[in-house]
Order: C-alpha cells, then structure tokens, then sequence
C-alpha cells in the first residue's frame, strides 16, 4: 500500500451513504486502502458500514475529540508512506489520486499536496476550503487562490498551473506519513479549524514545500459538520488562528503584529453587534481570553519550534486588499 485514504466521521452516517460510493469507484485498492476513523459516534455509521462497505477499514477511537486529536490516534494505526486526509463530505473524481502519488513520488522535497477543490453544489465554482490552494496575509488572516473572505471564483482554467502554497485544506489533505510525524501531527488543543494551517506553517518552517495540483479534482460540500451561522466555528477560528501566530511568527515584530490582530478582532467583534450577532462577539471576547489564558504555553511550544520562515505572507493586509483597494479575486493582488 502507498497510501491510506482516512475519512474522519462523526454521526456521518448519511455523508458516508452519499460520499464513500466515489470514493471506493475511484481508488485503485492495488496502491490504495480506505480507512474510516470514528469520533465514538452515536448513530448507526459504524454498523452500517460494516453492512454496505465491508472492504473498508474501520478505526475506533474511543471519544469524540474533534477534527485534530481524532486524525492523530487514527493515524498511529496506518503505516503508509503517504496520508490522505479526505472530509466525509467530499465527492472524488476518476483518477484524483495518480496525480497526487506521481507529484511525491517525483518531488522528494514536497511535503504536502492539495487537489483543486470545487463546491459540490455548484460545481463550475472553487469551493470556499482550500479552493486553489490557501496563504495568508501578514496578521494571519488565511484567503486562497480563487476565493477571498466570501468572494468565490468561477473555475475558468485560471489556476491550472500547478505551484508552492502556503497552506493547504484539511478538506483534502495528503501528505507524507514520516513529516506528519515528525511534526507530531495535529495541534490537538485546536479541536478543529486552522489546525491544518498551523501544521503546514510548521512543515515551512523546517523548509518543507507545501503544493497545489490542479490535474487532481474533488468536489466538498462544506460545513457539513459546523455551520458558519453556529458561533461554535467563530470561536474556534479566531482562537485558533492567534495560537498559531503566537506559535510560528517570526521574532521580528511578533507582539506589534499580534496586537493589531487583536484590534481589528475587536473590530469584527463591534461588527458582528451591528449585524445583531452578539453570540459571535461573545465569541470572539471568549477566544481572547483563551489567548491570554494560553499565551506562555504557546510560548513555550513556539520556543521549541524551529522558526526559519522570516517570509510567511503574500499580501500585507487581505482586508485592506479587499474592503479598501477593491480587490475581489487573487489575480488582483499585488
């Protein structure tokens, strides 16, 4: 086997019903293997897969503790050169894996690939994550090629060439199974949200290139686990995104920079009260003080990390690019 294709579910059942069919349609079981690990889900997704896909394999785990602690215990029960980190809400197409196995196979220096990701509802459209393949701006805030904050693009051919991202979606996330370890995996205190980003910020880090392969192609529903109305996900990802600056930005300026994260945080927060949200800014207040509360244990991690990516962004400010300059699509970026 060169690679373990692992759909993390939980209470998927309908998903895996929907979804695994492609999957199974589409993967050659001479060079690939398919895993389902479960997050002690509730409903019947495990007898039923038992039933209707007995060749898949299935990994327990014992509790439901989220997207990055639930692939790293699943993970250590695979050995394969290489993971293929899919969503339960993602449709494959015909030969979406031999581009991803040709491109590792060829570049020994790549540690982590991303197929073009389309929205499975509108599929002439890039799919809000991952897209094109992901960066960020100089505070953190990530966009991708083809779509920026809510701005999509239609998929026109623009984002065919094949090139190095800074980020690539845990929608579908394939890489090497020795760097994830020797990352250490996941940030298991995220849950879910961003832990991808920090993972691959990580693997910059230690000069490791990260991606995009336009000749692979899947479909992602998206939101399908936490909807962007559930202040759930804003917590998660305004938390999450200021553990990862604290963890991997460069010495030069690190404070200045995270303290106008957190001013224009205070700004969306004051944003989401005009728009009668005050869930979401009750959010946002909750995921600062999880920063302050975390702040010298991210030190801590940061101080172990191997910090050599001085250039870690793209665009200075996404925002001002998009609300002030008018810049819609990645095209437009300086």
């Amino acid at each position: 086997m060169k690679i373990a294709i692992v759909i993390l579910n939980w209470n998927g059942k309908n998903l895996l019903k929907k979804f695994i069919p492609s999957i199974i349609q589409y993967t050659d079981s001479k060079y690939a293997e398919i895993y389902v690990a479960d997050n002690a889900s509730t409903d019947d997704s495990i007898s039923y897969l038992k039933e209707h896909f007995p060749t898949i394999k299935i990994i327990q785990n014992n509790v439901n503790e989220g997207f990055a602690k639930g692939y790293n215990e699943a993970l250590k029960n695979i050995d394969a050169p290489y993971f293929a980190l899919l969503n339960s809400d993602i449709e494959v197409t015909e030969n979406w894996l031999d581009p991803i196995l040709s491109h590792f196979e060829n570049n020994p220096e790549t540690a982590i690939v991303q197929p073009k990701i389309l929205d499975f509802n509108n599929k002439q459209f890039f799919e809000y994550a991952g897209a094109a393949g992901g960066f960020i701006d100089k505070y953190g805030f990530a966009y991708c090629r083809g779509r920026i904050f809510n701005k999509i693009e239609k998929d026109k051919g623009q984002y065919h060439k094949n090139t190095e991202i800074f980020w690539a979606s845990g929608a579908c996330f394939c890489i090497r199974s020795k760097i994830f370890k020797e990352l250490n995996g996941f940030d298991e205190r995220y849950f879910a949200h961003f832990e991808e980003i920090d993972l691959c910020w990580r693997a910059k880090n230690l000069n490791y290139s990260i991606k995009y392969n336009s000749e692979s192609v899947v479909y992602h529903v998206g939101g399908a686990t936490l909807k962007v109305s559930n202040p759930k996900k804003t917590y998660l990802n305004f938390r999450n995104n200021l553990y990862t600056l604290v963890k991997n930005l460069p010495k030069k300026n690190l404070f200045s920079i995270l303290f106008i994260r957190l001013v224009l945080d205070g700004i969306a927060g004051v944003i989401y009260l005009f728009q009668l949200k005050p869930k979401h800014t009750f959010a946002i207040v909750k995921a600062h003080f999880s920063f302050y509360r975390k702040l010298s244990e991210n030190l801590k991690i940061r101080k172990e990390n191997n910090l050599k990516k001085e250039k870690y962004y793209a665009t200075k400010s996404i925002i001002w690019s998009y609300f002030v300059s008018g810049k819609k699509h990645y095209s437009d970026l300086d």
